[in-house]
């Protein structure tokens, strides 16, 4: 491809002119920084290697740790958080924990070794409840700065960036009693987890302030946060006779669905069903996903500013910034048997 066809492709990925893209790949000035940035962006997209004189040095390397990217909505939160690590000039290294794979610690260890100048773990041991934490607090004694997503202990000083997962529960309850539902089953995880303590707390919480029903524990189920573990909670919960499932993992509510239908039941109209994450690619199930979005993009952003600030210098802090999910209608979710009456 000639030069002026190059230019061309990038001035209209990068929505400028291409006088503007000649003066950023030839280094000269006049050009603001987020115009320069857009043309950057766009030689990355297209593929194109960036001219020698304006590669910028990384500023260090920053660990993620993160579980499997089976579940969609890791690697959503992986590209999220790595896009702002790039965008302040920090080289991410990903470490994706597999089962029967390196365990946490491992990767703990390598990025040390490695020398990074900080690491975000995401729904790690800091969400297991049974998890040792003296592994986090010999990071913080070192003075390593660390940012702990999704999960929260109370003996580790570093911040937190959760959801409000109490909140996403009471969100998905209220939508289905609003819809005439009165026996709502609640699909989770593993019980040590905090973000399970929290939703279970959240359920709880609303069944008896909506419905004045304050016993739940047998619409309670727990299983593995995948579509196979949705399915055998749902199965649970169809037994005994629930209309509305809320599920605390978007794969565990397809799992759902899949165990409403081979019980011939129709989703939504006769069981409704509500997912956690708004993972990419949702919105496009059969039928479309009703979910709690996770507010995935801010709390990638706070993670990484508050993660950076302490790289700069700034002490690190106990805290944990909670973040508002958000209640996103589709089409798995209908008039329950009150309604119908």
């Amino acid at each position: 491809m000639n030069g002026h066809a190059r230019l061309a492709d990038i001035a209209a990925q990068a929505g400028v002119s291409e006088a503007t893209v000649s003066r950023v790949l030839n280094g000269k000035p006049g050009v603001s920084s987020a115009t320069r940035q857009a043309v950057m962006t766009a030689l990355d997209l297209m593929g194109y290697e960036r001219p020698q004189r304006l590669r910028q040095r990384s500023n260090g390397l920053i660990g993620l740790v993160t579980p499997e990217l089976d579940n969609p909505i890791f690697p959503a939160f992986a590209q999220a958080i790595e896009k702002a690590l790039t965008h302040h000039g920090y080289t991410p290294v990903l470490c994706t924990q597999l089962p029967g794979g390196a365990p946490e610690d491992e990767f703990t260890e390598l990025l040390v070794d490695r020398g990074v100048s900080g690491i975000v773990f995401v729904s790690g041991l800091h969400a297991d409840t049974t998890a040792r934490m003296d592994r986090y607090t010999r990071l913080t004694d070192r003075g390593l700065p660390i940012v702990l997503v999704d999960g929260y202990n109370a003996d580790v000083a570093a911040p937190f960036i959760s959801p409000d997962d109490r909140l996403a529960s009471r969100l998905a309850v209220q939508h289905l009693v609003d819809l005439g539902h009165e026996r709502i089953g609640l699909a989770v995880g593993p019980r040590r987890f905090v973000p399970v303590i929290r939703k279970i707390e959240g359920y709880q919480q609303a069944m008896a302030q909506l419905l004045g029903v304050h016993d739940v524990d047998d619409l309670i189920t727990h299983s593995l946060f995948s579509v196979e573990g949705g399915q055998a909670a749902a199965a649970q919960l169809l037994a005994r006779g629930c209309t509305g499932i809320v599920c605390a993992s978007d794969l565990m509510a397809l799992g759902a669905i899949r165990a409403c239908r081979e019980r011939g039941k129709s989703v939504p109209g006769e069981v409704s069903v509500v997912g956690f994450d708004d993972s990419p690619l949702i919105a496009f199930t059969d039928p479309p996903l009703t979910t709690v979005r996770k507010p995935i993009g801010a709390m990638a952003s706070a993670a990484v500013q508050t993660l950076l600030e302490e790289v700069n210098g700034t002490p690190g802090r106990h805290l944990e910034l909670i973040f508002q999910p958000e209640l996103v209608v589709r089409g798995s979710t209908g008039s329950g048997p009150l309604v119908n009456r």
